[in-house]
């Protein structure tokens, strides 16, 4: 590790060393290391399915930078939930919007939607960034069974999932446990929630993202590629 114009610079390498090491660590030390190597220039998305990771890392740091991106299709639930955990946390938060179209793109361009519209907003937020954080974890989808829990992404930057090894059982004891706010369409047979012109209920015994571009061959948008 070393320091570039008073900036952290981590090889591959170190990175790799350091994946190993973080799966014995508690999120909470992997959040503080992550604050303590990159504040001020580090930033965490939320999907605002529940507010466990922002629990978390609020706790760590009250002031960090939390980005939603509005793409002008999520369900009203989804955009309530930010606005209870925006007052409950008191977040920095940074809301990207997305300019209307006068033809909704995901029907105009469905295979381009998430693209423009997610990862565009992803991209301007996380300019002049270091690093970042999100909740991906291993047990959400095959697609994501061997997700790091630090990494460098497309960008350059280095992306950090400090629950990715966290099971189902994990999440739902700590939303019991510390009286998180949770989406209410995860008791609505949504344990994935999406646009909602692209997803659906989930069936009992079916993948907990299957209810995500049904019919499609589509997994993910692209914001964790």
């Amino acid at each position: 590790m070393t320091l570039i114009d008073g900036r952290v610079d981590l090889t591959d390498g170190e990175l790799a060393e350091l994946n190993d090491e973080f799966d014995s660590w508690s999120a909470t030390r992997i959040i503080r290391w992550a604050v303590e190597t990159f504040s001020p220039h580090l930033a965490m998305t939320a999907s605002m399915t529940d507010a466990v990771l922002i629990d978390l890392a609020t706790k760590v740091d009250p002031g960090l930078e939390v980005i939603f991106i509005d793409t002008g299709y999520h369900f009203p639930e989804t955009l309530e939930t930010v606005e209870a955990v925006r007052r409950h946390y008191g977040l920095n938060l940074k809301m990207m919007t997305v300019a209307r179209q006068e033809e909704a793109l995901w029907e105009a361009d469905p295979e381009s939607c998430c693209s423009a519209v997610k990862v565009g907003q992803l991209d301007r937020a996380l300019a002049g960034k270091l690093a970042w954080m999100s909740g991906l974890r291993r047990v959400e989808a095959a697609s994501r069974g061997s997700a790091p829990i630090v990494a460098r992404d497309l960008r350059g930057l280095v992306k950090v999932n400090p629950i990715a090894n966290w099971t189902d059982q994990d999440v739902e004891g700590y939303i019991r446990d510390h009286a998180i706010i949770v989406n209410p369409l995860t008791r609505q047979g949504y344990p994935s929630i999406g646009c909602m012109p692209c997803t659906t209920p989930v069936a009992p015994g079916e993948d907990p993202r299957a209810g995500r571009w049904r019919g499609s061959d589509r997994t993910e948008c692209g914001l964790h590629v």
